[in-house]
């Protein structure tokens, strides 16, 4: 059996030019290189989210449809893509090692489908537009934005009581939230009295689920680790908790079952 002294793991590394372990791995990996940002994929994908919403939009409720598509896409997808592009940040938005086109595409298409379906959150929880503020990240000139908070988007107030609306959406028939999220609505209502509610719209299967995230706990069985989400623990929805299909008219706030 060879034996191979420790000291010579560093002397062949720098052997072939790295002075570092971190060095070595990165040029090994590729990770030291760096893509030019493919803006004309950017704009592809750009039309994919308004192709996307302009299909819900012909199929929702008729008390949801917007008539106005074209100019609510400019004002929800080309605009703030716009702000982000003359920001400079592209070339920044990397996280956990995925391309600038990916990330951005991710939080563009979430930020226009929560903006789609205010109006719907005005009607099931009977509060007018107007009552409702946006408390999330959603600062197009700095680059934090788009990196994982665990803030929610929402905030409105339903019979005296303060309520925080989390607004996610899933693309591929699995249904999660990532942990953080609910230790984070768990935070904010013991030390501050207010409620969270995660509001998961699946537009793979047309359904959406209403979760009072402030009311998990943590040994929760739905708990999971997926592999797909760099290892996070995730609460898996449970099926009980889709109580509106797209399809169908509004649902009345009974029948979301919220100890509200």
């Amino acid at each position: 059996m060879m034996t191979i002294p420790p000291s010579y793991f560093k002397e062949y590394r720098q052997s072939i030019g790295f002075s570092s372990q971190t060095a070595a791995k990165s040029y090994l990996a590729g990770k030291d290189l760096s893509a030019e940002v493919d803006y004309s994929y950017i704009d592809v994908l750009n039309l994919r989210i308004q192709e996307i919403l302009v299909r819900i939009n012909e199929v929702v409720d008729c008390s949801l449809k917007r008539d106005d598509m074209d100019g609510f896409c400019e004002k929800n997808i080309f605009h703030p893509y716009q702000i982000i592009l003359k920001e400079g940040l592209l070339p920044q938005l990397n996280n956990q090692g995925r391309r600038p086109e990916d990330v951005l595409f991710s939080w563009l298409r979430g930020y226009a489908i929560c903006e789609y379906f205010i109006p719907a959150f005005s009607g099931i929880f009977s509060v007018s537009l107007e009552s409702i503020s946006q408390i999330g990240d959603d600062d197009l000139k700095n680059v934090e934005t788009f990196k994982r908070t665990p803030k929610a988007d929402l905030e409105f107030h339903l019979a005296g009581t303060r309520l925080r609306m989390e607004v996610q959406s899933g693309f591929t028939g699995i249904n999660d939230i990532k942990e953080h999220k609910v230790r984070e609505a768990r935070r904010v209502f013991e030390e501050k009295g207010i409620k969270t509610i995660c509001t998961h719209i699946d537009l793979f299967n047309g359904q959406v689920a209403f979760v009072e995230l402030d009311q998990i706990a943590e040994n929760d069985a739905n708990f999971v680790t997926r592999q797909q989400m760099e290892g996070q623990s995730v609460l898996s929805i449970d099926p009980n908790y889709f109580k509106w299909s797209l399809l169908d008219t509004l649902p009345q706030l009974e029948e979301l079952e919220l100890e509200i």
